[in-house]
This record gives structure tokens, sequence and C-alpha cells, in this order.
């Protein structure tokens, strides 16, 4: 009897202890679960926080890779417009306008990219001091541009204002040369034309009868020399008359039995050449004495 008492008693102090063992192996087995969902729970929020930076980031590196670029367009375009003449008329300063244009609205496109960076940086809660400082250096950067673009701006007016002036006084000066080369082509004309009838010279050959009608002879008698110029009227038609160029004239033809030269010339400066047992043409030795009394040369002929 006292036998079984003992393995009674020892039974229920083995099984009090399970009891305690397995009690205190769920509890710790509990807490453990919450440590795990509370670790599972600070990685998933600290992967929520991975991702957001790492999207912050992905959009400012492609910001800084969009505004750097525009920085050196607008370097190398007004590099490019402070060496450019304006000379070129119309089309090309309104070119430059247009770039000048352009580079301003790249500057204020870029200032407003940056204000957004610099407000998502903001609201991210982050402070990465690398991109801070490329904020500082890109914000220092448009200010010094803006201020160049200013500068090159009034170079470009004031090379404006100086072509214009330029233009003015050239045109001024076409004007003066259109003035003086019309002048000096009026003048050559009339040098021309002076020139011309200065060398122009008539003459007409036929007998009394056709001179007379012509009114270019009056009597008949200064047909053989009696009277001289006298025969010839003051008032006759130039019509009746062939013109000349005493520069070219050397001859001129009459093929007659018999002539005579009854306009006042020295004969000194003619002769009548005969060919085949007639007068063949009138030979002029010396031009400018044989049109220097009179320009008008009448020859009578049978």
């Amino acid at each position: 009897m006292e036998t079984q008492k003992s393995q009674l008693t020892i039974i229920i102090v083995a099984s009090l202890l399970l009891i305690g063992v397995i009690g205190s192996g769920v509890y710790v087995y509990n807490q453990k679960e919450a440590e795990i969902s509370t670790l599972v729970m600070e990685k998933s929020a600290l992967n929520q926080t991975i991702q957001k930076r790492d999207s912050v980031v992905n959009d400012m590196e492609g910001t800084f890779a969009e505004i750097e670029s525009s920085m050196s367009f607008i370097r190398e375009k007004r590099s490019q417009i402070a060496t450019l003449q304006t000379e070129g008329g119309k089309n090309r300063k309104q070119l430059i306008a247009e770039d000048v244009k352009l580079m301003n609205t790249m500057l204020e496109e870029s200032s407003k990219k940056i204000a957004e960076l610099e407000e998502k940086l903001r609201k991210s809660g982050m402070n990465i001091k690398s991109y801070e400082k490329r904020l500082q250096a890109l914000n220092e950067t448009i200010e010094k541009q803006n201020t160049e673009i200013a500068e090159l701006k009034k170079i470009v007016e004031d090379k404006n204002a100086s072509l214009a002036e330029f233009d003015t006084r050239v045109k001024k000066l076409n004007s003066d040369i259109k003035q003086q080369s019309d002048t000096i082509s009026y003048k050559q004309n009339v040098i021309v034309d002076k020139t011309n009838k200065l060398n122009t010279a008539y003459y007409t050959l036929g007998n009394f009868k056709k001179l007379k009608e012509e009114g270019i002879v009056s009597r008949e008698g200064a047909l053989l020399g009696v009277g001289g110029n006298k025969a010839i009227q003051e008032n006759f038609d130039s019509k009746y008359f062939t013109e000349v160029d005493i520069r070219q004239i050397k001859t001129i033809p009459l093929n007659v039995k018999k002539a005579v030269v009854i306009s006042e010339h020295p004969t000194s400066s003619y002769k009548l050449v005969e060919e085949n047992g007639q007068i063949a043409y009138l030979q002029i030795e010396n031009p400018a004495e044989f049109w220097r009394i009179s320009k008008y040369a009448v020859i009578h002929v049978k």
C-alpha cells in the first residue's frame, strides 16, 4: 500500500513538472513569435523606406542629368553666340535672339526642377548631404549662367545697335555712290555725245539742179570756184546729207567725169583720185584739217 502511494506521488510530481515545462515553452514560443512579427514589420517598413529612398534617388539622378545636360548646352551655345558676328542681316539676328530666348527658357525649367528636387528631398525625410551640395552647386551655376546670359544679351544688343548705325551709314554711302555714279554716267554720256558730235560730219554730192532743188546751193557761178562758199546756202536741210564719223571716213566715193568741192576745205587736206579716165573718189589726206572749217562737204559732180 505504501508502495502504491509513493508511485502515485511521483507520477503527480512528474506531471506537474511536465506541465510547468510545457507552459514555460509555450510562453517562450509566444514571446519569440511576437519578436519575429515585430522584426518582419520593421523589415517591411525598412524595405519601403529603402524603395522610397531609391525612387527619390533615381528621380534626382535623372533630373540632375537633365539639368547638367542643359547647362552644358547653354555653355556651348553661349560660347558660340559670344564669338558670332551678327552681320548677315535679319535672319542671323533673329537666330541669335531665338537662341538667347531658348537659353532663358532652359534656365527657368532647370530652376523649377531644382525646386522640385529640394521639395522631394525635404518630404522624403532623408538627409543626403551629397545631394544637398549638388543642388547648391547647380543653383550657383544657374545664377552664374543667368548673369552671363544677361551680359551676352547686352553685348548682342550693343552689336545690333552698332550694326544698325553701320547699316544706316552704308545705305547713305550707297546712296551717295549711286548719285555720284549717276552723275558720272550722265557726264560720260554728255562727253560721249559731245565727242560724237565733234566727230560727226556730213557730205553730199550731185549736179547743180539737184543741189539747188535741195536748197544747198544758190548760183551756178560758184560751181567753178567763183564766189567760193557763198554759193552754199546757210539754212540748208541736213537730211540731204550723209552722216559720217570723221575718225573713220577716209574716202568719199564719186565715180564721175568731173567733180568740184564747193564747200570750204583746205586744198592741201584732200585730193581727187582718178582711175580709168574718171574721178573715182575723194581722198581725205588730213581729216582734222579737212573738217576744221566746215563739217559739211558739198561736191558738185557731172
